[in-house]
């Protein structure tokens, strides 16, 4: 077993180190031979009437490991050659598109309006355009600067462009789960190249998002509009209820009979409250930033695998504790044990964390390993931790082969 889940991941690896992509028909066919081999290696597996780890040839576990790295790297390439596909194109770049969509995500407050991911379902300019499944907008208010068109000449050889300035208009309050019209600008996402430092384009690429732009709202503009409500990411909507209430809560004003210095220092501890019980880490406040980690404790401000393992941990403890202490636990202990409730428990509690948290592919990874690790155990047999690890490790590069570029995959 560990062979055929160590080349899988090997496998996931080798197709992320390529520097560019393959067509994707390479890809299917790698995909296909793979599977053919695998086919075979089952078939042979079946023949053999004594266990796999004593009598199965080594031939046919190499045979079905290389199949299984092959089948890995076809697949792995095919998702990403299909998402690629799906990038938005080039000649849509810094025109007005008209969209129709649905607000996917908490808007983020800023002191030059608001951010917000935006789920396309219509676009047109003169007729349908296709752009991608989910951008992220901003919505600016006051005078923004946008794209140079005219020059003017600072000497015989040489001219300057005049930054060109509109005046948007103040953005609505928007909530996830709203249908909106509204005429947008957009451009492919880039990052920086600049060596260690944060990866905007791998981190855009894994929440599902290929393009960013901005809400146009001059008096040029047709204004955004309000369709109507949905039932879609009623839990973002959720979310975005308790961070505006703890804000509500905790941010006085001077007129509440505050000072001016604790009110401030209020509305900052304000922002670390419903970062860590939203999951919002925006709502933290940039200074605020540099002195959790020129303090070192800047990793406790964000909801990661860890906060959430621990949370599993603790959940399941409860949940069995409770399961034992019950009247009728009795009965439930005979169809049920304790320990197995509390696993259960605690992987079906952490996952609603997770979720009431921002459901961020970081703390989807950890209730994908939980859940994993929990049906071994579950299962009666006892795998050793390094099959257990493992096999956690291989599901997780199933379900998103992109997991091993992040820093603290493992």
């Amino acid at each position: 077993m560990m062979p055929s889940l160590l080349a899988w991941v090997l496998g996931s690896a080798g197709q992320l180190w390529q520097p560019i992509l393959f067509d994707i028909h390479k890809y299917m066919a790698i995909s296909a031979v793979s599977g053919v081999l695998i086919a075979y290696s089952a078939i042979k597996y079946i023949a053999i009437k004594n266990t796999w780890i004593k009598r199965f040839p080594p031939l046919h576990v190499s045979i079905l490991s290389m199949a299984l790295a092959g089948m890995a790297f076809g697949v792995t390439g095919w998702r990403a050659s299909v998402y690629s596909a799906q990038a938005l194109p080039a000649e849509l770049e810094g025109k007005d598109i008209q969209v129709i969509g649905i607000v996917a995500a908490m808007p983020q407050q800023s002191e030059v309006g608001l951010r917000f991911r935006f789920a396309v379902e219509q676009a047109e300019i003169e007729t349908a355009v296709k752009l991608p499944k989910l951008i992220e907008l901003s919505w600016y208010s006051g005078a923004y600067r946008t794209e140079a068109n005219t020059s003017v000449a600072t000497s015989a050889a040489t001219t300057m462009p005049v930054p060109q300035f509109e005046l948007q208009g103040k953005p609505q309050t928007i909530k996830p789960g709203e249908r909106w019209q509204m005429t947008v600008r957009l451009k492919a996402i880039h990052g920086n190249s600049n060596p260690h430092g944060f990866d905007y384009e791998l981190y855009q690429w894994e929440q599902g998002v290929q393009a960013t732009g901005y809400v146009r709202a001059t008096a040029n503009d047709v204004p955004p509009k309000k369709i109507g409500d949905t039932w879609k990411y009623s839990i973002e909507r959720l979310r975005a209820k308790v961070r505006d209430a703890v804000f509500e809560r905790l941010s006085f004003s001077n007129s509440a009979g505050a000072t001016s210095n604790n009110a401030g220092v209020t509305s900052n501890n304000a922002g670390v409250v419903a970062a860590l019980v939203t999951g919002d880490q925006r709502a933290i406040d940039r200074t605020d930033w540099d002195i959790f980690r020129a303090t070192g404790v800047a990793h406790l401000m964000s909801i990661s695998g860890l906060h959430i393992t621990l949370f599993a941990w603790v959940a399941a403890g409860v949940v069995a504790w409770l399961w034992r202490r019950k009247s009728w636990s009795s009965t439930l202990c005979l169809y049920f044990p304790a320990p197995s409730a509390g696993l259960v428990g605690g992987v079906l509690l952490a996952t609603a964390y997770a979720a009431f948290s921002g459901w961020g592919v970081p703390a989807q990874r950890t209730i994908l390993m939980l859940a994993t690790v929990s049906l071994l155990k579950l299962s009666g047999h006892r795998w050793p931790w390094y099959v257990v690890w493992t096999m956690a490790c291989a599901i997780v590069v199933v379900v998103d082969p992109w997991a091993l570029l992040q820093a603290g995959f493992g």
